[in-house]
């Protein structure tokens, strides 16, 4: 653990709004401005990494000795998931203790070697995982991921206010679906509402990391094994994850910066 530059989670107040292919590509668009990334998916009750990275299903992490696994490695990217330990099919029918002791183990236990960014994909909400992952890392910040959508704003507001109880820096927003592009004619349609990210991140001083479109591509990108940013790296969907990667470097460097000390002056 000692030798990850920094643990970066990325998290959601509800689920659909995007959270793990954001994590996908957001982990390929650091790989590609030149970083060494590892990628950890920490939704232990529905690990869908296995799936969108194109590992064939019953692929099993090499281990050292009983007590370390090795990262599946997937185009350079170092991967673990409660996926590559159990079947699609098997369900995870555990209590929160037993789920955070899993994702324990998989973040401790896993030989990540040298690494710039450690991407954790979280699952949705505010619960025992993010907990046990803020007790037990020092969290060098949170991508808050949701759309323009009031509701889901409503539970990314939650998932702010949740980090900033656990004393975690929210290094930015970014905002999946943020408008529809129509295939046949180019009209752009924002369906699920404007500007909601910039005026949650406004309330909260924060950034915008990036806005993605409501594209199929990106979809059937994942669903085939191949996130967006690996499968067509010239393409404006994938511009734009990079231009979220190294504006999430930014805030990273940012919040590196030490900052001037403060002198204060007394009678005594």
């Amino acid at each position: 653990m000692n030798r990850i530059g920094a643990i970066v989670a990325v998290a959601s107040g509800k689920g659909g709004v995007g959270k793990s292919t954001t994590a996908v590509n957001l982990a390929f668009a650091l790989q590609s401005l030149g970083k060494r990334v590892g990628l950890l998916d920490a939704d232990i009750y529905g690990p869908s990494l296995a799936m969108m990275l194109g590992v064939p299903e019953g692929t099993k992490p090499e281990t050292q000795g009983r007590e370390y696994f090795y990262p599946i490695e997937v185009e350079g990217l170092k991967t673990m998931s409660m996926g590559y330990l159990v079947t699609e099919r098997t369900p995870m029918v555990w209590r929160g203790p037993m789920a955070g002791g899993a994702l324990t183990q998989m973040l401790e236990q896993t030989l990540w070697g040298d690494l710039d960014v450690l991407i954790v994909d979280m699952p949705p909400g505010t619960g025992d995982i993010q907990l046990t992952l803020s007790q037990k890392v020092k969290l060098a910040g949170a991508v808050i991921v949701t759309t323009p959508q009031d509701l889901a704003l409503l539970d990314a507001r939650k998932g702010i206010e949740m980090f900033a109880k656990v004393h975690v820096p929210i290094l930015g927003l970014i905002e999946n679906m943020a408008v529809h592009i129509c295939s046949q004619c180019g009209h752009e349609d924002p369906v699920f509402g404007v500007e909601g990210a910039a005026k949650a991140a406004a309330e909260y001083q924060v950034s915008v990391l990036g806005q993605l479109p409501l594209a199929r591509a990106i979809r059937e990108d994942g669903d085939s094994g191949r996130p967006a940013v690996l499968a067509r790296p010239d393409s404006q969907e994938s511009k734009m994850y990079q231009q979220a990667a190294a504006a999430l470097l930014a805030s990273l460097e940012t919040r590196a910066a030490p900052s001037a000390p403060v002198v204060q002056f007394s009678d005594d």
